[in-house]
């Protein structure tokens, strides 16, 4: 078992420490010499902090930040990092300001020109991205979906075009539905859920969304948040005929920039070229 590096110098600054996500064993070297080294850190949730802490060897002062005191706290912090303190900040599991508070206190520190710095480390979404076998050359994060059906799918409508990879996180009771949800805006394509990443009962299921959608509702929720990867658009071999056909019954209730989109989304042909015909089709119908 590793042991937390020794005294090492650091400069005054806010350092941004990615902690395991699954187990103690994927903090890095680097993580733990800051952990060791610093005068406080802050975290979610003192108690996993200080197992992991207490695993390594590390006394530094530990205090909590997170959605519900990150407002009073910030200008503590602030204050703190003025008088030359090194500080700490750390999520609950991966890497910091993924899904966390600590966007804006990063924000108010480069503002008021402090320090700040990184100890990379374990990542949730690009663990699942690799795992996920979707192309990892060009992918969008784009956190948690709304939980109501409606805004959720008003929010995939806005990623539904766009050529990447997309990654969501999603809480298992609202699993099945979600992916249900994408099969209807981005249509059957390829996906992957990952959970329980690089823990024990590490899973990643790959297939289609609505074979997804289906094998989740009928299990039940699993255990521990998701991660759903989806693959790009996939370009479909349509004739002529056919692309005017489907722009024409979407005209009818989208008008031609959503029509274009919609068809987009569902074919992979390109949204301009989809755009100026469905200009000259809605003239004609006119």
């Amino acid at each position: 078992m590793p042991e937390a590096a020794s005294e090492t110098a650091l400069a005054p600054g806010l350092y941004l420490v990615a902690t395991p996500i699954g187990n103690l064993g994927d903090v890095t070297l680097r993580a733990l010499a800051v952990l060791g080294n610093v005068d406080r850190i802050f975290c979610e949730d003192t108690r996993i902090t200080q197992r992991l802490n207490a695993r390594y060897g590390i006394s530094t002062p530990l205090g909590a930040y997170h959605d519900h005191n990150a407002e009073q706290l910030r200008p503590v912090i602030l204050a703190a990092l003025h008088r030359g303190e090194r500080i700490a900040l750390v999520s609950d599991a991966g890497t910091p300001l993924v899904s966390d508070p600590g966007y804006k206190l990063v924000r108010a520190a480069i503002a008021e020109d402090l320090t700040v710095t990184a100890a990379p480390g374990p990542s949730a979404v690009l663990t699942a991205l690799l795992l996920s076998g979707m192309p990892p050359d060009a992918f969008l994060f784009a956190g948690f979906l709304p939980t109501r059906q409606v805004a959720r799918r008003g929010a995939l409508a806005r990623w539904a075009a766009v050529d990447a990879t997309l990654i969501f996180f999603e809480s298992p009771p609202r699993l099945a539905e979600s992916l249900a949800d994408m099969a209807e805006v981005f249509g059957n394509r390829a996906g992957a859920v990952a959970r329980e990443l690089t823990k024990l009962h590490e899973e990643v299921r790959r297939g289609r969304l609505t074979d997804l959608a289906d094998h989740y509702q009928s299990q039940g929720p699993p255990r521990g948040e998701a991660v759903v990867v989806i693959g790009p658009p996939e370009p479909i071999e349509l004739d002529h005929a056919e692309i005017d056909r489907r722009l024409r019954a979407a005209l009818t209730e989208l008008g031609v920039r959503g029509a274009a989109a919609k068809l987009a989304a569902e074919t992979g042909l390109p949204r301009g070229d989809l755009y100026r015909r469905a200009l000259d089709l809605r003239g004609e119908m006119e």
